[in-house]
């Protein structure tokens, strides 16, 4: 028997709540595995440069490591961005514009 909460939820997303829990499941899976894949590929690649001994080529490392980690950061805050962002949006809105936020948050607690 679902209880109210469910019920409010399913209500929340019009019947999408199995799709928008996917999309919940993706998005936090994404947030973890690229992150660690570009460190430690910027890793690897700094490693082998500093083998090389190559002045140039550990300049090079360090610069696509930094770049790498820049990107693994904006990887990881995009999506809490976007839900500020849309948080602020319905806020100022007309209507029942709160329903998105219902429906994310019921996906997100399962």
């Amino acid at each position: 028997m679902l209880d109210l909460i469910q019920i409010g939820a399913i209500d929340a997303c019009g019947g999408l709540l199995p799709l928008v829990k996917v999309i919940v499941a993706v998005i936090k899976l994404v947030m973890v595995i690229i992150p660690v894949a570009l460190i430690v590929y910027g890793t690897i690649d700094l490693g082998k440069a500093v083998i090389a001994s190559d002045e140039k080529e550990v300049k090079s490392a360090q610069s696509r490591l930094i770049k790498r980690m820049i990107y693994a950061a904006l990887i990881f805050f995009v999506p809490m961005l976007v839900g500020v962002v849309m948080n602020l949006v319905s806020a100022g809105g007309e209507g029942d514009t709160t329903s998105w936020s219902n429906c994310w948050q019921a996906a997100k607690n399962g």
